[in-house]
């Protein structure tokens, strides 16, 4: 990080010690020119995403489109963080797959039925830590 930098892009490594330390994100399907944003609940490890769904949209859309992005941040009064991971999802169907992800410390945070788990296998991630602070004067003046 360059000194007095309000931004600082973090490792691939970084990114994925971030993402251990969280349970809420959001992917980003497209289908037809359709953009569509959902929340999840998450699992990350070992460059892979998962997450449950029920029938519906999402799943749907990854049918359609598997490429997908998929964005986890946090912030707090001093400044944040944000990881975007792009990569292809897959619909989990063979038993021994769906028993692994079961294993998985990964419950809906809702009362409803999510039987359907999907794995994103991530090709590329990106991660930057923001200072937060006033706006620098835009002209230069003090």
């Amino acid at each position: 990080m360059v000194v007095g930098s309000a931004v600082e892009t973090l490792s691939s490594e970084q990114a994925w010690e971030l993402l251990s330390t969280r349970q809420l994100g959001r992917i980003a399907t497209s289908v037809g020119d359709q953009p569509e944003i959902f929340p999840i609940n998450f699992y990350a490890a070992d460059g892979k995403i998962v997450f449950r769904s029920a029938a519906g949209a999402k799943l749907a859309e990854i049918a359609v489109n598997n490429r997908l992005a998929f964005e986890a941040d946090e912030t707090d009064d001093d400044g944040g963080w944000s990881v975007i991971a792009k990569g292809h999802a897959r619909i989990l169907v063979s038993v021994r797959d769906i028993e692994a992800a079961d294993q998985l410390p990964l419950r809906s945070w809702v009362p409803t039925l999510k039987y359907d788990y999907v794995e994103i296998t991530v090709d590329e991630i990106s991660a930057r830590r923001f200072t937060f602070g006033p706006e620098p004067d835009r002209y230069g003046n003090q």
